[in-house]
């Protein structure tokens, strides 16, 4: 069953507002083997995709994940991008930021792992951080030591916003394709996956205390979000809400919209010119010669 991109798209028509967006929709699978079957059909298609952008070398995909604890980001990407040649795919994941990466500007750190021409790079979470996490616990902005900074917080996010979406239009301009997702979990459905993890010993291990401790920020967290997907969804790198508390759903609508974003990238082989064509019609000669 296809969805729609455009119905998760952030705009400045359709804005997010966090309190009403869905964390569940109704099943776009009929049943388990459904889901199985339509996820492998979905992959197949990126890997055709994905084989284009590699050979032409001439654009890049940037593919960035955020969300709050819990929300499956590490399982969706490890579902949707399955069965893709490696060669093509880099995937960085962000967590604190060590002491060099402080001595930087707050994009530094994600700068380094962009993807090259050819390749789909996935950020597991990104500098958004620097306006979701550091805007909920402000007092990290004193490790950062930035120089002439904003006394008023809010300009501080603003001028952070205005960075992000002039990097990210940069990107833009030079062959690099943005698709942002944020995968929206419920407050319950969150509660429910953090007991699993502690009642089933297999899970034990993604447990992590500081995860009840960021629950309880939860509200802040939210109105962090919004402001954030809104003030940094654009044209040519846009956010998309996904419903999260199905992580089936989540991942069939995740990878269908990779495969639009692929697909309006218009990726192709790479022409053969005349001088490629005789040597390969030589090489073709020799090697019959030589069975």
């Amino acid at each position: 069953m296809d969805i729609h991109p455009d119905d998760f798209r952030v705009t400045a028509d359709n804005p997010l507002q966090i309190k009403k967006a869905a964390t569940r929709i109704d099943d776009i699978y009929k049943f388990k083997e459904d889901y199985a079957g339509q996820l492998a059909k979905c992959i197949d298609t990126l890997d055709e995709l994905q084989e284009k952008l590699y050979a032409s070398s001439s654009h890049a995909l940037l593919v960035i994940f955020q969300a709050m604890d819990a929300a499956g980001k590490d399982s969706t990407i490890r579902a949707v991008l399955t069965g893709i040649n490696p060669q093509g795919c880099q995937v960085a994941s962000f967590k604190r930021p060590t002491p060099l990466e402080l001595r930087h500007d707050f994009l530094w750190r994600c700068i380094r792992h962009l993807p090259e021409r050819g390749m789909i790079g996935v950020f597991n979470r990104s500098y958004y951080e620097e306006v979701l996490i550091v805007r909920v616990h402000p007092d990290i902005l004193l490790g950062e030591t930035i120089p002439d900074a904003p006394k008023d917080e809010a300009d501080i996010w603003d001028q952070r916003y205005r960075s992000i979406t002039e990097l990210e239009a940069h990107l833009a301009r030079n062959g690099t394709r943005i698709v942002k997702f944020y995968l929206h979990l419920s407050h319950e459905e969150q509660r429910k996956r953090l007991l699993d993890r502690i009642d089933t010993p297999r899970k034990n291990w993604k447990f992590d205390p500081i995860d009840l401790q960021e629950r309880e920020s939860w509200p802040k967290y939210m109105e962090a979000y919004e402001a954030c997907v809104n003030a940094t969804s654009t044209q040519h790198a846009p956010w998309y809400v996904v419903p999260a508390d199905d992580k089936e759903n989540m991942r069939l609508i995740v990878a269908q919209i990779l495969i639009h974003t692929m697909k309006d990238m218009k990726l192709s082989f790479p022409d053969i010119n005349e001088t490629q064509k005789s040597e390969m019609e030589q090489a073709r000669r020799h090697l019959m010669e030589k069975k």
